[in-house]
């Protein structure tokens, strides 16, 4: 309840942001004591941005937006409760929706409220790496919560990847699709987090290809050389640390492509469904590399099990070949005064090469065998 009476708070005008004269965009970077989650605030009308005077908090471009039409995109990085409170009553947001994009850690979801649309995506970026190793970050994730209204369009950010800057300029150049309203930027982000899927799918195809070979690849005497399993684990974790981002997403994108929505433009509603097929090839790609690495684990596992069982076999071999001369040994050793050949001149040699001979048809049996 504490949340909700939060949210119906004014923001008072002295913690506005400070946008930045030279592009319009807010400075997150500038006195700690009074921060600010906005990074660019701007109305659009049809198709184009307009420019205004001096920069727009959220309050002015929406009150733009409803004396001469068009739409206000705002755009926020990582707000607390209290940042987010006056732009959440400005705008109607549901609280429960209000209460995720600030908390994030999110399942990748659409819900639907009374005049907007939530949407939650799990961006996900390749981490450059020159080794894998057991400890190695593969896949960052962040967070982008989208809500869509009739005239507003507001983006949440969480986490350091998953920026919109280029991606809102290459709107701002395509005023023919940035004239359908909010839905052709709910698309647009849709599409961009897709790419980034197919990019990081990629990159993951090669690290896979390389362990694959690493185990797989012939070592001393032709045997399978293996691969620390630990390293194995992790690009598991990270597998599935991207499946979780791409799985809970074919949902919702397979509804706004199939079900009419009144938030959503009809000549975008098609383009979802483009969304929807590269994300169900990603989802296939990833659901094969988690099967892929599981069999790479089972035959390194089981790689490892043979070596041990060999080392166990040629410790074996060895201890029974000198068991013969142990037992000879122990046998003269026990110091009785009567015993067959101490007193022949020939019995030391004789004894000598009898056990010599048992050992080297030892050895020679088990290496026919293959256990030498």
């Amino acid at each position: 309840m504490s949340m909700i009476r939060d949210l119906r708070a004014v923001v008072r005008p002295s913690s506005r942001p400070t946008p930045r004269k030279d592009t319009g965009e807010y400075d997150t970077t500038r006195d700690p004591a009074s921060p600010s989650a906005v990074v660019d605030c701007a109305v659009y009308r049809d198709g184009a941005r307009v420019e205004s005077a001096k920069p727009l908090t959220p309050q002015e471009a929406m009150r733009q937006v409803r004396r001469d039409g068009g739409f206000v995109w705002i755009g926020l990085h990582e707000p607390t409760e209290a940042e987010f409170a006056g732009i959440a009553t400005e705008f109607g947001l549901h609280p429960l929706a209000v209460e995720d994009a600030v908390q994030a850690h999110q399942r990748p979801k659409l819900e639907r409220y009374d005049d907007s649309l939530f949407t939650v995506f799990k961006t996900v970026h390749y981490v450059e790496h020159d080794e894998l190793t057991a400890s190695s970050e593969v896949v960052a994730t962040g967070e982008v919560m989208c809500f869509t209204g009739r005239d507003f369009f507001i983006t949440v950010r969480h986490g350091g990847q998953g920026s919109l800057r280029a991606l809102r300029h290459r709107l701002q150049d395509d005023p023919e699709l940035l004239e359908r309203g909010p839905s052709a930027v709910l698309h647009a982000i849709a599409d961009h987090v897709t790419d980034g899927y197919i990019a990081v799918a990629d990159a993951l195809q090669d690290d896979i290809d390389e362990v694959e070979t690493e185990v797989f690849s012939p070592g001393r005497k032709g045997t399978p050389r293996g691969t620390d399993a630990g390293r194995i684990y992790q690009l598991k974790r990270e597998v599935l640390e991207f499946k979780r981002a791409v799985a809970p997403l074919l949902r919702p994108m397979q509804l706004l492509s199939e079900r009419p929505m009144r938030l959503i433009d009809p000549d975008i509603q098609k383009y979802f469904r483009d969304v929807a097929d590269h994300l169900a090839r990603v989802q296939e790609q990833v659901t094969g590399f988690d099967e892929l690495l599981n069999s790479i684990l089972q035959a390194n596992l089981a790689q490892a099990s043979v070596a041990q069982n060999e080392d166990m076999r040629k410790i074996t071999s060895w201890a029974a070949i000198i068991a013969v001369p142990t037992m000879v040994c122990g046998v003269y050793g026990m110091n009785f005064e009567h015993m067959p050949e101490l007193g022949w001149r020939y019995g030391y040699p004789l004894v000598l090469g009898v056990t010599a001979m048992i050992c080297l048809g030892i050895h020679r049996t088990l290496k026919r065998n293959g256990w030498l």
